[in-house]
């Protein structure tokens, strides 16, 4: 039986990685099995960050939202309890940027968090 060696297949596979680590510092992006070290850290980084992500922007909303309804004299989770009595269905993220863009807009809000309260 020949001997079948995985020459086409194992450089295929070495550019593809070597590709993947282009802009690595060191040998990084220069030797395969550095390299190939950075690419499978790196891509578990990103599959761990883009689950992270979502919860740091949550966390900046909550931070907006409360920072702006202290400015009316409320905490955020009577803002949120009264909004929700009101049945006022806004999510946090249109919340946090109603807070930033539209002071006037977020100011009603609170007039109908502090009636249903």
């Amino acid at each position: 039986m020949p001997r079948v060696t995985s020459g086409v297949t194992g450089r295929r596979r070495h550019k593809k990685v070597l590709k993947q680590a282009k802009g690595y510092f060191g040998s990084k992006h220069k030797l395969y099995r550095p390299a190939n070290e950075q690419v499978m850290k790196s891509l578990w980084y990103a599959y761990v960050h883009r689950r992270t992500k979502k919860r740091e922007y949550r966390r900046l909303w909550i931070a907006r939202i409360n920072a702006a309804a202290r400015t009316y004299g409320m905490s955020y989770s009577a803002f949120m309890g009264g909004l929700k009595k009101a049945g006022v269905d806004v999510n946090r993220k249109m919340l946090a940027d109603l807070a930033v863009r539209d002071t006037t807009g977020f100011e009603q809000l609170v007039n109908v968090a502090k009636a249903a309260k």
